[in-house]
């Protein structure tokens, strides 16, 4: 049988999974596309020129033996680079594409033109109208790359804030996007990035803001009139650090405002780092456009932390604040908080608080009192898509059948009762819960949420479906 481009690479990609890690496989191997096979010569497409530099730096030796066991010594490899396009002809990279063969996709937007050149910029986070503009980083500098410890959960983004701190707007890395659960260390890795740039460049603006900050100062900007003082201000940092971008989710005018000053800055080769609590994929009520630009660099997960991580972290931590602790009692606290770092180093300073106010020695019974306490206190942080499969499953139906806009009853009460649950176990706004359910508006997650309550009273069925539920959402 002729051996195709497709056969091979499912035989290397067969091999590559037996010999390295499952996570690294996943993000490095299965988004690659097997494009021809001649001479012995294999060509693949992968996303990124970033992709290409990380399997030419990290897995070029097992490459190069799944290919030789496929096609024997002759056997070469060539990569092909799929490129989005947003400058006409300006591709930003063409220089250091190691493949003519490229899939650029044009678009239409461009940065924004301005009227207002005026110098006189207005400083957001100073007195408005000042002449000189000292624009401070509003960095943290108590969250360094030393104390942010690497560990299988967070190398590669640990890795690629470093790459951004060591070459700020020079690397692939551009945006830099850090996304993963709660208390996992997303903002102290994107503050770490900002001080490390501040101390290597410190001729360069580096500014980090919550995406919440930025959507306030926009409406205040709008409000006084000076959008294009806002946009000019933005247009000047050499080093963007936006926190929590998916809050963005919804508000219209921040997220055009933004797509015009990202664009500025990228085309400029100034960095831009965003952190969020998801991947872009998965990111709701963001316009497309501005989704294509957060994909344009790296995305990169922090994973909930091992249990050698999580030791790691805690013995860091204890060395820092000057306390010892048996590692008995450290592996204990590490085996039982296992969710975030922010959990597992607030276990350790209740440890050492009740220690040192009940001047009692710290023991392992005490980490299990402790911690035992800790956990019951904590709750685990559910996310509207959660709900949604949760609720999906236990009423034995997809989650696309239940966010449809189909009348059926059984779909009905089962979509009213995720809007009913990710209002009680989550943060979000009515619209925000809405919006992630079905594309519903505020009123039909208000409605749904007094249709359960006034059901929960008078069904003894549908109370069941409740407490059920609950249960569940509560493990």
């Amino acid at each position: 049988m002729k051996e195709t481009a497709q056969s091979v690479w499912t035989n290397c990609l067969s091999f590559l999974n037996d010999n390295i890690q499952p996570q690294a496989y996943k993000t490095w191997f299965e988004p690659i596309v097997a494009v021809k096979l001649e001479n012995n010569v294999l060509s693949i497409q992968v996303p990124s020129k970033f992709f290409y530099e990380w399997l030419e730096e990290h897995y070029v030796k097992i490459l190069k033996m799944a290919l030789t066991k496929e096609l024997g010594a002759q056997a070469k490899l060539v990569y092909i680079i799929k490129m989005e396009n947003t400058y006409g002809n300006k591709l930003p990279f063409t220089e250091r594409i190691p493949s003519s063969n490229q899939t650029a996709v044009a678009s239409q937007d461009a940065s924004m033109p301005l009227e207002n050149k005026n110098p006189q910029l207005k400083n957001p986070f100073i007195i408005p109208g000042i002449r000189n503009v000292k624009i401070e980083s509003q960095l943290n500098p108590s969250y360094s790359f030393d104390n942010f410890l690497e560990g299988d959960s967070n190398r590669l983004a640990r890795n690629a804030g470093m790459a951004v701190a060591n070459k700020p707007g020079g690397t692939s890395f551009n945006p830099l996007l850090i996304f993963g659960g709660v208390g996992l260390g997303k903002t102290h890795l994107s503050h770490a990035i900002g001080i490390s740039i501040k101390d290597k460049y410190p001729e360069k603006t580096v500014l980090y803001i919550s995406a919440e900050k930025f959507t306030q100062q926009y409406i205040e900007a709008v409000k006084k009139n000076n959008r294009n003082d806002f946009i000019h201000f933005y247009q000047i940092i050499d080093v963007l650090i936006i926190d929590d971008v998916q809050f963005l989710s919804g508000k219209t005018g921040t997220q055009d405002v933004f797509f015009h000053i990202f664009n500025h800055l990228h085309q400029n080769g100034k960095q831009v780092v965003l952190t969020s609590d998801k991947a872009p994929v998965d990111m709701q009520d963001i316009e497309q456009r501005l989704l294509s630009r957060f994909k344009w660099g790296l995305s990169a997960e922090l994973q909930h932390p091992d249990f050698e991580t999580r030791v790691s972290i805690l013995k860091n931590k204890l060395y820092r604040d000057g306390v010892e602790m048996d590692d008995e009692v450290i592996d204990y606290v590490a085996k039982n908080i296992k969710t975030n770092v922010r959990e597992l180093e607030g276990a350790v300073i209740s440890l050492i608080a009740q220690s040192s106010f009940n001047k009692k020695e710290i023991t392992l019974d005490l980490a299990k009192a402790v911690v035992e306490k800790f956990v019951k206190n904590t709750k685990r942080e559910v996310s509207i898509d959660y709900i949604q499969k949760v609720v999906s499953d236990y009423f034995q139906m997809d989650v696309d059948t239940l966010r449809s806009k189909t009348r059926k009853r059984h779909i009905v009460q089962a979509r009213q009762l995720a809007m009913f649950f990710a209002k009680k176990f989550t943060k979000a706004s009515l619209a925000s819960i809405g919006s992630q359910i079905g594309k519903r508006d505020h009123a039909t997650v208000l409605h749904a949420c007094k249709t359960v309550d006034n059901l929960f009273a008078t069904d003894k069925q549908f109370r069941k479906y409740v407490e059920d539920l609950t249960k569940k959402l509560s493990l």
